[in-house]
């Protein structure tokens, strides 16, 4: 390992078992010299195994509801304690769609779970960049990551509202990404990976079927999980001052396909 790291301190959403793309992210964050805090809301940290990863990275694990205000002035407040200092890198890997989990059509939505949706996936990961802002709780040089999925620019029908919620996420980084990069040099991104074997993407109606696919357009097949975590490692060292407001595709050269022969093959 490189330990191109060592000495930073940062925070990572979403984590829920091994099969998250935030767990593997943490692993490498620390492998390479980092120090973390891990969260996640309340519900999801019953449902996952998030201890395993803190014992594992010597992490604290501080419980946050990303749309909640008061729980993320207390997240950064208790890290920065916990650190001694502002945080050095953040990770935002949160998403959750109900109308997707209860099989309603994207043409008969029900509007409440829509809101949930984007608060979720989206406005949480502003919410979570004003209350940095407002508390001035990262570095200079310092870099905000959100996952994201091309469903933000292209129509994958099961994907439903949540191409939304990314095409918003997106956004979030581009406005954000101005004020902190002018004020701190603060950089911003988001990574479109890959469909990925996680326990929420599972979740998705025909997924298995959309990974093979996904799978034979892209000239390197599916950007795995651990390569995921490898990228967002680059993207929180200092390799990548000057990298800001990008929608940065790892996804094995799928976003730029037409059509690959192997799928006529089948």
């Amino acid at each position: 390992m490189g330990n191109i790291l060592a000495g930073k301190k940062g925070i990572i959403f979403g984590a829920l078992d091994n099969q998250s793309i935030a767990w593997k992210v943490a692993e490498r964050c620390v492998e390479e010299g980092a120090q973390i805090v891990l969260t996640n809301a309340p519900v999801a940290m019953r449902m996952g195994e998030i201890n395993k990863l803190a014992e594992k990275c010597k992490a604290p694990v501080i419980p946050a509801d990303a749309t909640s205000l008061e729980d993320m002035e207390n997240l950064f407040q208790k890290s920065m304690e916990h650190f001694g200092g502002k945080v050095d890198f953040v990770l935002h890997s949160i998403g959750m769609s109900v109308n997707v989990r209860k099989g309603k059509a994207y043409t008969d939505l029900n509007y409440d779970w829509m809101q949930k949706t984007f608060d979720v996936s989206a406005i949480s990961f502003h919410k979570m960049m004003q209350t940095m802002w407002k508390l001035d709780a990262i570095n200079d040089w310092g870099s905000i990551l959100g996952l994201s999925y091309i469903a933000a620019q292209r129509v994958f029908p099961d994907y439903s509202e949540m191409a939304e919620s990314k095409s918003l996420l997106e956004s979030f980084a581009r406005s954000f990404g101005y004020h902190f990069g002018d004020a701190k040099n603060v950089r911003v991104n988001t990574i479109s990976q890959s469909p990925t074997m996680t326990t929420a993407g599972q979740g998705v109606k025909g997924f298995t079927e959309f990974f093979s696919y996904a799978d034979k357009m892209s000239p390197l097949g599916n950007a795995p999980a651990e390569d995921c975590a490898n990228y967002c490692v680059t993207l929180f060292s200092d390799l990548t001052r000057y990298v800001t407001m990008q929608n940065l595709y790892h996804d094995g050269g799928f976003s730029n396909m037409g059509m690959n022969p192997r799928l006529l093959e089948d």
